[in-house]
C-alpha cells in the first residue's frame, strides 16, 4: 500500500513539472491562449525591425495594445512593411507614431506606440507614417570604434621645446 502511494505522488509530480514546462514554452513563444479581441490593422513602414517577429507585442505606456500580424518587404521602397493587429478597445489618433523597441540590453524586440495629438483617430487599412527604426547594437559599437580610431589625440602629442635659440651669435674679438 505505501508503494502505490509514492508512485501516486511521483506521477503527479512528473505530470505537473510536465504541464509547467508547457506553459513555460507557450509563453516564451508568445502562443498563450489569447482571447479573440476584436483588432482593426493598421501598416508601418520600417528601414531596420532588428529582430522584431511576427505575433511581436505591440505597447502603448508599458500596456499590450496589440500584436504584430505580418511582416514583409517592400521590393520598391527596400523597407520592411510591418501590419499591426491593435485592440478596438484602444484608439490611437492619427499622428501616432511607431519604434521598434527592445525591452532591456538583450530582452524581447516589440513595437512601441506614442500617441499624438490629433483629434482624427486611426482606422483599419490607415499606415502609421512617423516611424523609428530598430537600434541595432553591433552597428552602434562599430561606429564607436571606428570613430575612437579616427580620432587623433590632441593631448598627448609631444609639446615643442621650450628652449629659444638664438637668432645669430655675436663675433668674438
Amino acid at each position: 500500500m505505501e508503494r502505490t502511494t509514492i508512485d501516486l505522488w511521483f506521477g503527479a509530480f512528473v505530470t505537473a513539472g510536465f504541464v509547467a514546462l508547457m506553459v513555460l514554452a507557450l509563453k516564451v513563444g508568445n502562443l498563450g491562449a489569447e482571447r479573440a479581441a476584436e483588432v482593426y490593422r493598421v501598416e508601418a513602414r520600417f528601414d531596420n525591425i532588428g529582430g522584431l517577429k511576427v505575433r511581436g507585442p505591440v505597447r502603448s505606456a508599458g500596456v499590450l495594445v496589440g500584436r504584430v500580424q505580418d511582416i514583409h518587404f517592400d521590393n520598391e521602397r527596400f523597407q520592411a512593411r510591418v501590419t499591426l493587429a491593435l485592440d478596438q478597445r484602444y484608439k490611437f489618433p492619427k499622428d501616432t507614431s511607431a519604434s521598434i523597441l527592445t525591452s532591456g540590453l538583450l530582452g524581447e524586440t516589440y513595437v512601441g506606440l506614442e500617441a499624438g495629438g490629433d483629434d482624427k483617430v486611426l482606422a483599419g487599412g490607415d499606415r502609421i507614417t512617423i516611424t523609428q527604426s530598430a537600434v541595432v547594437l553591433e552597428k552602434l559599437i562599430g561606429q564607436f570604434l571606428f570613430s575612437k580610431a579616427q580620432e587623433t589625440p590632441a593631448s598627448s602629442a609631444p609639446a615643442a621645446p621650450a628652449s629659444p635659440i638664438p637668432a645669430s651669435t655675436p663675433a668674438k674679438k
